[in-house]
């Protein structure tokens, strides 16, 4: 999936690893429902708001039993999986892959490794599967069933390519980058067509903010392995350089080679994010609803859905939708919205129920072995302590300096009153040419904030002409904001 840090962001249980000649492992248990998971979530952030939360990593371990039992049960993206590992289809067949079925792609990889514990390939295709799961059902307790069943693979044959990029694709997923773009190299080395590890390799470059090696990358994966996957991410870095006509293009390309309903959801939804961004909610709108005509329970597609709405006015039908989706994969991205839309309506126990579930993702998540500061920092900056969001912002920064990066390390300065020292990271989140509102949002506030009010001006106005609704509360901040600069010309 492209990354996109401000939607959703990026995606995790206890996976049965037994060595040759082990017998069978017992019957999993049956998965908790999704309403079941996510009141796991709320009594763990229950617990903490009480004064346990010296106790996180600890309890965090006990919520993953929680939410998970050994198994979640809901559908999921599997266009990736379905492209791991050649030759597989002894373990899975590929069809269920492509249909998105993760979970009985899961389930007969499992029961097909019991039989064959000496087939690498399986092992790998296991452990990249779980890493896909972890991305849809938001549990980051998956990586580590991943981890160990990518670590078998190469105990079983040595460097081989598949599990090497299965360990890229699980680096990315718990946001270690450097550690992802070395798996993939070393990949590469073994296998130059690596489908996932050519494009592991160019989410690694993205996210160090390393952007024009990621366009030769893109350039270069295009060049071996044209397909959906490479298409959306050469977008993708297009639209990173400020170039959304040729993102556009190719987003186009990709939708018109997609080959089944998966790819068709992915696309389209890359497309409605890309035109959601632009302010075209109408054709935003539109391209969602030929996501979710391809696959009905594609979560990305229903967050991008319901965050079109939201712009255009629906707000009830966002919330409704937002309710859906989080739901099912309480993810930071999805919650902070669904808050914020609770706030905008005047629902502040609601709200502050949402911004407390994202403070119980976190706490999982960093149990799971993800590096969550940038989650952290934009969470925090609005809806919760500013000092923890400077200290994760800081520590994002320190790690990969991309636009993302400096944007929230530039707002979680200005909330905690240090605008002057925030307006170098806000002028460097919009210096490649990429142009969200946030951004935007954000730079004009802090150019307020620091007496620069053409500066200002010129930024917020900018921000509301390029995408009106970017976010309840911060477009009706935006216009406030330039109605006090007004005032006071």
């Amino acid at each position: 999936m492209s990354p996109r840090s401000n939607d959703s962001t990026r995606g995790s249980g206890q996976e049965a690893t037994p060595p040759a000649g082990a017998p069978p492992a017992a019957k999993t248990p049956r998965p908790p429902s999704a309403a079941g998971r996510v009141d796991a979530l709320r009594r763990f952030a229950a617990a903490a708001r009480r004064g346990r939360g010296a106790h996180l990593a600890s309890c965090a371990v006990l919520l993953a039993v929680a939410m998970t039992a050994g198994a979640v049960a809901v559908g999921g993206d599997g266009r990736d999986a379905a492209r791991a590992v050649p030759g597989v289809s002894r373990a899975v067949s590929a069809d269920v892959l492509l249909r998105g079925d993760l979970d009985t792609a899961i389930r007969s990889l499992q029961t097909h490794v019991r039989q064959q514990p000496r087939d690498f390939g399986a092992w790998a295709a296991l452990g990249f599967t779980q890493v896909e799961r972890a991305r849809t059902d938001g549990d980051p307790s998956r990586y580590t069933r991943a981890e160990r069943a990518l670590a078998r693979s190469l105990a079983l044959r040595p460097g081989n390519d598949q599990a090497l990029a299965g360990q890229a694709a699980l680096a990315a997923a718990r946001h270690d980058f450097a550690a992802a773009l070395d798996h993939a190299d070393r990949a590469l080395e073994r296998n130059p067509y690596s489908e996932r590890a050519l494009c592991s390799r160019i989410d690694a470059l993205v996210e160090l903010g390393r952007y024009a090696e990621a366009a030769k990358a893109a350039a270069v994966a295009d060049r071996r392995r044209p397909g959906v996957p490479v298409f959306t991410r050469y977008a993708y870095v297009r639209e990173l350089r400020g170039d959304v006509r040729t993102a556009r293009r190719v987003l186009h390309r990709a939708l018109d080679s997609a080959a089944g309903p998966a790819d068709v959801a992915y696309v389209a939804t890359a497309l409605g994010n890309l035109e959601r961004g632009q302010g075209r909610y109408d054709t935003a709108l539109r391209h969602y609803a030929r996501a979710l005509a391809a696959d009905d329970a594609y979560l990305p597609a229903l967050e991008g859905r319901a965050r079109a709405q939201a712009a255009d006015g629906d707000r009830a039908g966002a919330i409704t939708t937002l309710e859906q989706v989080v739901a099912r994969s309480p993810l930071p991205g999805p919650l902070v919205a669904l808050g914020e839309l609770y706030e905008d309506r005047g629902d502040r126990a609601k709200a502050r129920e949402q911004y407390a579930l994202v403070d119980a993702w976190t706490a999982l998540a960093r149990a799971g072995g993800v590096d969550v500061d940038l989650d952290t920092a934009l969470a925090a900056a609005d809806h919760g302590d500013t000092a923890e969001a400077l200290r994760a912002a800081r520590a994002a920064w320190d790690r990969r300096r991309t636009v993302h990066t400096a944007d929230a390390l530039a707002w979680a300065l200005h909330r905690a009153g240090r605008s002057a020292e925030a307006l170098p990271y806000a002028r460097r989140a919009t210096a490649t040419g990429y142009r969200d509102a946030a951004f935007l949002h954000h730079r004009g506030m802090i150019e307020k904030a620091a007496g620069q009010d053409r500066a200002a001006r010129a930024s917020l106005t900018a921000a509301l002409r390029l995408n009106p609704g970017f976010s309840p509360l911060g477009a009706r901040a935006a216009r406030a904001a330039l109605e006090d600069l007004e005032a006071a010309r």
